[in-house]
């Protein structure tokens, strides 16, 4: 008896036979700078809360988080409302 592996043996890492359950989500403890516009803090606010989801829950926030600061940067774009007494004839 030979103690050889044949060539063709597959050069693959055996699998542990008990594998540990999928960590819990767990926050990444980063910090938030406020950027003084109360709409952008906001939703960068809103970001924390993919840390206590899973991956497949991120998307979610990430899409709400990007709609909300495209909504804000196009309010910048928008004209000014005039005041209750700028409408003076």
């Amino acid at each position: 008896m030979t103690d050889e592996v044949p060539a063709s043996a597959p050069d693959v890492p055996e699998e542990p036979e008990d594998r540990a359950a999928p960590a819990a989500p767990a926050p990444l403890g980063l910090v938030r700078t406020p950027t003084g516009h109360a709409g952008v803090d906001a939703r960068l606010e809103r970001l924390a809360d993919a840390d206590r989801l899973t991956a497949d829950g991120h998307v979610e926030v990430y899409e709400d988080v990007h709609r909300g600061l495209r909504d804000a940067l196009t309010a910048l774009d928008a004209p000014p409302v005039p005041g209750p007494y700028e409408n003076r004839s």
